[in-house]
């Protein structure tokens, strides 16, 4: 079937502004997005550029606004986009863009680290394993999930608007060791979380969870979080 990728285009060394630029391929309806794109660029295009690297759903790297929803290239078909035919293609919103779909991720993973995203222990090294039940190990599975692609923080109305705000993607982080029964770091989390750009600016709009390409339950998380504030 042939299809029509319209992209949004920028090039800081060219123009100021960006632009929108349509190209025709041909593709199956089993192609993923990324394949249309890796087209362009091996066919039609060698300037276009964008990030990807496992295109296996993994890396988390290809994340782009697919006819307006946040979606990873390399897990969206063809045949699933909404359109059918017309697919519009631009970066994800929230973040400067560098070039065409390509965003700085800086500001993205500062949020990340804020939140100090590592096991946090006292006391001196163990000696041996540090166990932990399955019941709390399940209490945080779903947000060990996340593989850093920015889907959710990007889809978020208040981070757009807000560029101090913390984004969906670090609360996750940080609930992901906040429930985690072998660390003891999570009062201070909480409190990190506690600023007025953290947890309390959630709208919660469910945007975040419905762009999730891993399905976790972000909005719930957030609101875990919430609660364990007001119950601390």
């Amino acid at each position: 079937m042939d299809v029509t990728l319209t992209i949004r285009r920028f090039n800081p060394e060219q123009a100021q502004d960006p632009f929108w630029q349509s190209f025709e391929v041909s593709v199956e309806p089993t192609d993923r997005v990324l394949d249309a794109l890796h087209t362009i660029k091996w066919e039609l295009d060698g300037t276009l550029t964008f990030r990807r690297s496992c295109a296996h759903g993994v890396c988390g790297s290809d994340a782009m606004r697919i006819n307006g929803r946040n979606r990873l290239a390399c897990k969206t078909l063809v045949k699933d986009v909404d359109a059918g035919k017309a697919i519009t293609v631009e970066p994800i919103k929230g973040l400067p863009v560098l070039k065409d779909l390509v965003v700085d991720m800086e500001p993205f993973f500062a949020a990340y680290r804020s939140v100090m995203p590592f096991l946090i222990t006292d006391g001196h090294e163990p000696t041996r394993e540090r166990l932990q039940s399955q019941a709390d190990r399940e209490r945080f599975d779903d947000t060990t999930k996340c593989i850093l692609c920015a889907a959710c923080t990007t889809s978020c109305p208040v981070y757009w608007n807000d560029g101090q705000y913390f984004g969906p993607q670090a609360i996750v982080g940080a609930h992901r060791f906040i429930f985690d029964s072998r660390d003891t770091g999570g009062a201070e989390r909480l409190e990190i979380l506690n600023d007025r750009e953290g947890v309390w600016r959630c709208r919660t709009t469910f945007n975040c969870t419905d762009a999730c390409p891993r399905g976790i339950e972000v909005t719930k998380a957030i609101q875990e979080v919430k609660r364990a504030l007001i119950f601390r």
